[in-house]
């Protein structure tokens, strides 16, 4: 899985000659690359044992740098495997959906090797069970997802991808710090290991800092507020396929990182560090509705919305209870299936209104792009959270957590979380009524009266319909997820 498109990124450095002349067939070959890649996540799927998703599974295990006793580990369990099967379809998508629209910009060939590479990168992340092994995956998606946004943004896409890439950075720093106070002190690199035997070899003083250094690096990532200033420039400046593959898969990478190293390695340092974790949590969501409410710029109100849907996935950890981590990890794949559509959408409006300005796009879009505001209200429903629709579960279990937390964690200041985090719910419902009531209805504006809309591509169908169905799919029978999530969860809490 991680060969086709490494091996394809590289076949890309082939004479344009020979190879792929057009940037036509540039773009058919990327679709082809991820749609080979996707297989093999399927195939994984199938041949898992769902069982059994405690146990790591299909593992790839070989010596790497045996003298620091680095291997070149692979596995999937139940918590990785749903963002697998994520990440090869949001990638296969994006690059489908350059086919009718492709990024303005430079060459095709090196986006594409660039989205490949990032692919590389993303899945890596997710399968890796060595920490150095997954430090290095980490880092991979950096450069090409700072390409993408430098290369292939708006006007002001330079700015944004060096604040992308230098808050990435410094994240980077810290977790590799944090990683190798768990390596050195616990006297393995092995993820396994450290998840057979939580905090062994760490004292607690070693474990306060290993999270302390490992969530705040990944907490960039995620990101929590009020490291979060990088998200909005980044989403609003980056083409449409990086703001997709940005909140579907980038994001995730943050607090799957905190379930799968941090909780099982420095469970002392949890317990510590999680007040605080839930505090920065509901501060995020409360503050990303209040910012929404604000936005003028549709994309960047998208951008807003993931901080404060993040926001109740790192509540759902901060509980450290079965719940509430099962919570974060269906969070997670419902935001990255909703914001993805949503990003989708808000770059199939500007192709056809020039502009993402609210004001400018006026009312009336049911009557002018019907399709396109059919799926702009599904989207924007599920992202507010509607009973029936994958948004719905991970807010509710979050809260749900934060109500019974850990017996270890002050149970009073989590249910204020908790009340908190349901006022942030009600923002979010308020600022997306707001904007399909200022977009999608009323009359269509004066000086939109005139324009000719096109109707949907195919492109746009063939990357959209899968979105909405998966999104229908997860929110009516969330026991899809929650019966692969929930006994890995429980082993990685210390539960056996």
């Amino acid at each position: 899985m991680l060969a086709v498109p490494a091996l394809g990124a590289l076949a890309l450095l082939l004479p344009a000659a020979r190879f792929l002349p057009t940037d036509t067939a540039v773009r058919r070959y990327g679709a082809a690359v991820t749609g080979i890649t996707l297989l093999p996540a399927l195939l994984a799927a199938a041949a898992f044992d769902h069982g059994d998703p405690r146990r790591m599974q299909l593992e790839f295990d070989r010596a790497w740098a045996p003298a620091i006793d680095l291997r070149f580990h692979l596995g999937v369990d139940g918590v990785s495997l749903p963002l697998v099967l994520l990440t090869a379809l949001l990638t296969f998508l994006c690059l489908v959906y350059t086919l009718r629209h492709p990024p303005q910009g430079g060459s095709a060939r090196l986006l594409i090797a660039s989205v490949l590479v990032l692919e590389v990168g993303m899945l890596g992340t997710f399968v890796a069970l060595d920490l150095l092994l997954f430090f290095v995956f980490f880092e991979v998606v950096l450069i090409p997802m700072y390409l993408v946004i430098a290369l292939w943004g708006g006007a002001g896409r330079r700015a944004a991808a060096w604040k992308f890439i230098l808050y990435t950075l410094l994240g980077s720093g810290l977790l590799l710090a944090g990683l190798l106070v768990v390596g050195t002190n616990a006297g393995t690199l092995d993820m396994t290991a450290l998840a057979e035997a939580p905090g062994q070899g760490l004292t607690r003083t070693a474990q306060i800092t290993a999270f302390a250094l490992i969530g705040l690096g990944l907490a960039i990532k995620v990101p929590m507020w009020p490291l979060h200033t990088w998200l909005p420039d980044a989403h609003t400046e980056a083409p449409t396929i990086g703001s997709v593959l940005l909140a579907g898969v980038l994001l995730k990478m943050g607090t799957y990182g905190l379930v799968r190293i941090a909780l099982p390695a420095a469970p002392e340092g949890a317990v510590v560090w999680a007040p605080w974790l839930g505090l920065m949590a509901v501060i995020g969501i409360v503050y990303g509705a209040l910012a929404c409410l604000a936005q003028r710029d549709l994309k960047r109100l998208i951008a807003y919305s993931s901080i404060g849907h993040m926001g109740f996935v790192l509540l759902g950890i901060a509980t450290l209870t079965p719940v509430g981590v099962n919570a974060a990890l269906l969070g997670n794949i419902a935001h990255g299936l909703i914001t993805g559509l949503l990003f989708f959408l808000a770059g199939g409006v500007k192709d056809r209104y020039g502009t993402g300005e609210l004001d400018s796009l006026g009312g009336g879009m049911l009557t002018k792009a019907p399709l396109l505001a059919s799926f702009l209200t599904f989207a924007s429903v599920a992202s507010l959270g509607l009973p029936g629709l994958a948004g719905f579960w991970g807010e509710m279990l979050a809260l749900l957590g934060a109500y019974r937390p850990a017996e270890a964690l002050p149970r009073e200041t989590f249910v204020t979380f908790m009340a908190v985090g349901a006022l942030g719910a009600v923002l979010t419902a308020a600022y997306f009524l707001r904007l399909l009531a200022k977009i999608t209805h009323g009359p269509v504006a004066e000086h939109r009266r005139r324009d000719a809309l096109p109707g949907l591509t195919l492109a746009e169908y063939a990357a959209w319909v899968p979105l909405v169905a998966l999104t229908l799919l997860v929110g009516l029978w969330p026991k899809l997820l929650l019966d692969l999530t929930t006994a890995p969860v429980t082993a990685l809490l210390g539960g056996g």
